[in-house]
């Protein structure tokens, strides 16, 4: 009890829970629809053997480890990286991509929807491929555009998919991603990225160890993770009448 206490009372503890909490909700915003649309767009495309070729391409970045992806970026976003020696040949200014903390919070969310998102619309795909094709070929007949087919039929095909996919990602709200971050922070950006997984590394490995405290840390995540999971489920639930409910 005292190690839970003692999160609340810890400053930096607190400002690791408010970074989790507001990256966490920025990357539900920015990165849940990217997979629903590259998915639909996927399977819009005329030709099997090019919905295969995009779908590859689109996929590869997510057996990439983060240790590669975090390399890649140094090389190219550092001061002395590609891109701004570009820049200074050309005559402008450097941007300092990495020591930016608004630039470096923008750039969590553009790698992990370039890295994640082909991988995360596997199962939207494969929930319209689902779909009774009947179904389009009535709405056709009907004179409605491929728009209006996205919309009133593929969206509301995979509803129940979309549904459930929230849910698990609001119940894991807590986990801001600690792979991307762990690789890709640096010593400028640290304090307003560090998130409660990198904080507990951080005083489990990087200074004295404290097992009573990390553990309390690590329990009060689960917790609030356990939480919002039935929170979301409920409401979930409830707008839809009980269908969209996963436990």
């Amino acid at each position: 009890l005292d190690n839970l206490k003692r999160i609340f009372v810890t400053p930096i503890a607190m400002k690791a829970i408010w970074n989790t909490l507001t990256i966490s909700v920025r990357r539900i915003i920015f990165q849940f629809p990217f997979p629903i649309i590259l998915a639909i767009l996927i399977t819009e495309m005329r030709g099997r053997r090019l919905k295969k070729v995009y779908q590859t391409i689109f996929t590869f970045p997510h057996f990439l480890s983060w240790v590669v992806v975090g390399a890649i970026l140094t090389n190219f976003l550092s001061g002395s990286g590609t891109i701004n020696m570009a820049l200074a040949n050309m005559g402008f200014e450097k941007i300092n991509f990495l020591g930016n903390s608004k630039i470096f919070t923008s750039l969590l969310f553009v790698t992990a929807n370039w890295k994640g998102m082909g991988w995360s619309a596997i199962v939207y795909m494969a929930a319209i491929a689902g779909i009774d094709p009947t179904l389009y070929d009535a709405a056709r007949v009907d004179g409605a555009s491929r728009w209006q087919q996205i919309w009133h039929i593929t969206l509301a095909g995979i509803r129940a998919t979309i549904a459930i996919m929230l849910i698990l990602d609001i119940g894991g709200i807590m986990n801001a991603g600690f792979d991307q971050i762990f690789n890709m922070r640096n010593d400028v950006v640290n304090s307003s990225v560090t998130i409660l997984d990198t904080y507990v590394y951080d005083i489990t490995f990087g200074a004295v160890p404290n097992y009573g405290f990390s553990t309390a840390v690590g329990l009060f995540k689960s917790v609030i993770d356990f939480i919002l999971l039935i929170l979301a489920n409920q409401i979930s639930g409830r707008l839809s009448k009980g269908e969209h409910k996963l436990i």
